[in-house]
């Protein structure tokens, strides 16, 4: 039996090493629900957080008690949060030269990625679930993986492993991400990435695959793909809103961090991924 290797990117801001158990409890009792079997979630799906906040984290500190503690700045708590959510977007440009923090931050992903090819296989299929910045940055590392180019060579720890080098990438579920403003960046934002992998029929013969995206319309770090460009309409399955978030939340600009503990969110992901694992071991 072959598990569905799931690998889970965090978003902006202060961030602790256990962020993603809310999704992981959520998402395991809705693959149980999908399966209609206790312990599905266990069985069939092998999920490998991604940390990368710790990239930032000790600068970003620095700069804090540099720029505003020592200085005694007022509002000093929500200087923090900016720092650390703006300093995160800012720290993680790319840049010509590699060897600096957007390397840095795709280094973690491959690290994930390995563990998960050793785990289960060099050949098992891969979903990426990724929130607000963590959706940018897998975008960039599986753009670089599928468009290589001279200037931008991603580090694979294991390149005989196809799920290292990408090509088993079958699903990706993006939530309350920021990519339509990364679009600025660029003359021409329309090569999205491929999901799933050119190479992925390889490996799975008629698999469907797919791209959605959820959002949360008071949300303003969440945003539809698909009105990007064409290519993005063709590229993303389904925009999907939600609703996430508590009383407190669910109504304000605070509902960004909500969807990790999403039920509607879940059992959609949940039910793509029952969709792969059943193909693959058909």
């Amino acid at each position: 039996m072959t598990r569905v290797a799931v690998m889970v990117i965090h978003g902006l801001g202060m961030q602790k090493e256990n962020y993603a158990d809310k999704l992981i409890t959520c998402l395991s009792k809705q693959m149980d629900r999908v399966m209609v079997q206790p312990g599905a979630a266990e069985q069939l799906l092998d999920i490998e957080p991604v940390f990368w906040a710790d990239v930032f984290e000790e600068r970003e500190e620095a700069l804090f008690q540099q720029l505003v503690r020592s200085p005694g700045l007022n509002y000093q708590a929500l200087r923090r949060f900016v720092i650390h959510y703006l300093a995160d977007a800012v720290a993680y440009q790319p840049v010509e030269k590699q060897g600096h923090n957007y390397d840095a931050v795709h280094r973690t992903l491959s690290r994930a990625m390995h563990a998960l090819a050793q785990r289960n296989g060099p050949e098992a299929p891969l979903c990426v679930i990724a929130h607000s910045l963590g959706a940018v940055i897998a975008s960039n590392f599986f753009y670089d993986l599928q468009y290589p180019s001279s200037s931008r060579i991603p580090e694979i720890m294991d390149v005989n492993a196809a799920l290292e080098r990408g090509d088993t990438l079958t699903n990706f579920y993006t939530f309350g991400t920021t990519l339509p403003l990364w679009s600025l960046r660029y003359d021409n934002f329309s090569r999205p990435i491929q999901v799933p992998s050119s190479q992925a029929a390889q490996h799975f013969p008629g698999l469907e695959g797919e791209w959605i995206n959820f959002y949360e319309r008071n949300d303003i770090l969440g945003y539809p793909l698909r009105p990007i460009d064409p290519a993005y309409a063709a590229a993303v399955k389904e925009d999907i809103e939600i609703r996430v978030g508590g009383p407190a939340t669910s109504w304000n600009p605070l509902s960004h961090g909500g969807y990790f503990a999403s039920e509607r969110m879940n059992l959609r992901i949940a039910q793509g991924l029952a969709r792969t694992w059943t193909w693959v071991n058909r």
